[in-house]
């Protein structure tokens, strides 16, 4: 068949970026313009091979094989297909697994069903040179590329090098259109600028870090509680002064708003899942407790065509994705009473909803495998987002003050 494929290992592609641009392997280093950067792709192969293009197959790992954001915008673009490996960590780094053994099964057989006549490699992993030699015994001319190596070296198998029927470098003004560094500050690279929602929530001090002489009079702290043990703390007793949003719904109850001071109104969630109960402070009122899940609210036909909707449109943000919960919910009720009482529930979330949120952000691999836990900024803008859609739909403008 006259047409090419491309089979990118996004881990070597990405890395070796990050190594020109940056100086460092980590990806962590570098933003990426996935749609420009298929689209350069899919220009400089036809180019290249004088060959339409069949399909851009791109590799990469991730933790349990859950496709993370990137892995979901990608895989809805045309022509591309995803092939997820595991993401595995060993001694404190990630390390891809399965990656290579999948992209060797795919070049070998799509050149034994004579699917093309190019196939187009951006790949360094010499594993991959059986696959290649398989390949042009098929007939069909393999392209390699590289990208340009920090210190003008190989950062290619030289037995691929030698194997390859052509071979092309990306150099850096070919990276740099859909590739940039993220700008540091010292030595340190800063978090991306937040949401004003969530902004309002990460700046507030903490309360043990809070000058004394700012500490709200008229309304007595939380008493400091052990934590619990968890993974996260390894059982070790600590005393922490920390309200939750239980806590500050109780404080707000006993006073008018205005009085609490920022220092008071810090939101720190209690839990990966949902609301802990917590001793002394007073279980949901049955009205809250029983109002209804998004599942309880959705019919097979609305849950079949979300799960469309998560898989095509909804690209795995944080944010957005706490937008897209709220709004199904919102727009299954048949009871606006319960909008109304939830509004009024700030910065709370019911127990079920809440933990229904979280699992559901689950799916789009935001939850896990950060560090080995829960990533909190995550957790923060799910929430975020959540109210965000929930306040759009009452006309409330929500500030810290108002926690």
């Amino acid at each position: 068949m006259d047409r090419c494929i491309v089979l990118v290992d996004a881990g070597y592609l990405l890395g070796a970026a990050a190594s020109l641009l940056a100086g460092e392997p980590s990806r962590s280093r570098i933003t990426v313009d996935h749609t420009a950067l298929i689209q350069a792709l899919r220009e400089r192969a036809e180019a290249d091979t004088e060959r339409p293009l069949l399909r851009i197959y791109w590799f990469d790992g991730a933790p349990d094989r859950v496709p993370q954001p990137e892995h979901r915008r990608l895989r809805v673009m045309p022509r591309v297909t995803v092939r997820l490996g595991a993401l595995t960590r060993s001694d404190g780094r990630w390390a891809q697994k399965g990656v290579d053994a999948a992209m060797h099964a795919e070049l070998t057989e799509l050149a034994r069903n004579r699917a093309c006549s190019d196939i187009v490699l951006v790949t360094g992993d010499g594993d991959l040179l059986p696959g290649m030699m398989a390949a042009k015994e098929h007939g069909v001319a393999v392209h390699l590329w590289a990208v340009q190596a920090a210190d003008n070296n190989y950062n290619q198998s030289e037995d691929l090098v030698a194997e390859a029927d052509e071979r092309r470098v990306l150099d850096r003004t070919w990276i740099t259109k859909s590739v940039r560094v993220k700008e540091l500050t010292g030595t340190c690279a800063p978090p991306p600028a937040p949401r004003p929602e969530i902004a309002a929530i990460l700046s507030a001090p903490l309360p043990e870090s809070a000058p004394a002489a700012t500490a709200a009079p008229e309304r007595p702290a939380p008493e400091p509680r052990p934590a619990a043990a968890t993974p996260q703390n390894g059982g070790a007793e600590r005393v922490r002064n920390v309200p939750t949003p239980k806590d500050l719904a109780a404080l707000r109850a006993a006073g008018p708003p205005q009085v609490q001071h920022p220092a008071t109104a810090t939101l720190r969630w209690s839990s990966d899942r949902g609301w802990v109960d917590r001793p002394g402070v007073p279980a949901e009122p049955p009205e809250i407790a029983s109002m209804p899940t998004l599942a309880q609210l959705t019919t097979a036909e609305q849950r079949w065509a979300d799960r469309e909707e998560d898989i095509t449109a909804v690209s795995g943000d944080p944010f957005e994705v706490g937008q897209v919960f709220a709004r199904r919910w919102v727009e299954r009720l048949s009871d606006r009473t319960h909008l109304e009482r939830l509004s009024a529930m700030y910065p709370r979330i019911p127990h079920r909803i809440d933990g229904e949120l979280l699992r559901y952000a689950a799916r789009f691999g935001l939850l896990a495998h950060k560090d080995d836990q829960i990533d909190e900024h995550d957790r923060y803008a799910i929430r975020a987002g959540f109210w965000r859609e929930i306040d759009g739909r009452t006309g409330q403008e929500r500030t810290l003050a108002d926690a």
